[in-house]
């Protein structure tokens, strides 16, 4: 298959077009609607600094249904002795540099961007993309960010200065997802972390077709609190 250059218009070729490794197209930018519609359409941004923008829609796709989440016993003893408190989108630029410091390679490249890191503030600040965060003893110990679509949730990254810190965000995560019936987690390459958490990789084709259905629920923009979302004009 070939790899796709994107034009001027916003705009993406079928998902279903991307080749063996999942690589879709290259170029555009990270607008706010240009990367609305590419979540929409099951397609995400991921390059090196160094790097043209790459967009990708893998398949087999690695997801999470919320009802599926696989607590160890040693996160369940975690989570009950309230280690961490939690909360959302009270430090979301701090969780998305933290991720990008965190996954830093040896030379020093990350593939959360300054581009990357402005273009998700933007959707953060418009009530698209979210943070769950866990705290220890005041300082911020882990947490995660993604993006918010119809019941659709797309998982970006998440970081850990303390053990089991990110998997109880995680799990936070899941469990106000899953009060809002939120249909499916995003969690887009495999990992074993990921699968040690309930994920599992299903076709491209299912997925897509389960996004299609989730972005029928009207969603909701806006900041996340403990309690629920607080409107985005």
């Amino acid at each position: 298959m070939p790899v796709f250059r994107l034009p001027a218009d916003n705009s993406f070729p079928p998902p279903d077009l991307a080749n063996e490794n999942g690589l879709l197209a290259i170029g555009g930018d990270l607008s706010e609607a240009r990367l609305l519609l590419a979540y929409s359409m099951g397609i995400f941004p991921w390059y090196s600094a160094c790097d043209p923008i790459l967009w990708w829609s893998p398949d087999p796709r690695l997801v999470l249904y919320p009802e599926e989440l696989h607590i160890s016993k040693s996160l369940g003893k975690t989570i009950r002795k309230k280690i961490f408190s939690i909360t959302f989108d009270t430090a979301f630029e701090d969780v998305i540099r933290s991720c990008a410091t965190v996954h830093r390679k040896d030379d020093g490249d990350t593939w959360i961007t300054d581009e990357m890191i402005s273009a998700y503030m933007k959707l953060h600040e418009s009530g698209f993309a979210h943070s769950a965060e866990a705290w220890h003893k005041g300082k911020l110990a882990g947490g995660l960010y993604g993006v918010s679509l119809g019941s659709a949730f797309f998982g970006e990254s998440m970081f850990t200065r303390k053990s089991d810190a990110s998997k109880v965000a995680f799990a936070a995560l899941v469990k106000k997802l899953l009060a809002w019936n939120y249909s499916i987690i995003d969690c887009q390459i495999t990992t074993p972390h990921l699968i040690s958490l309930g994920a599992r990789e299903i076709p491209r084709h299912k997925f897509l077709k389960i996004l299609e259905t989730a972005l029928q629920h009207p969603g909701d923009k806006g900041k996340w609190t403990q309690d629920g979302v607080t409107s985005t004009p």
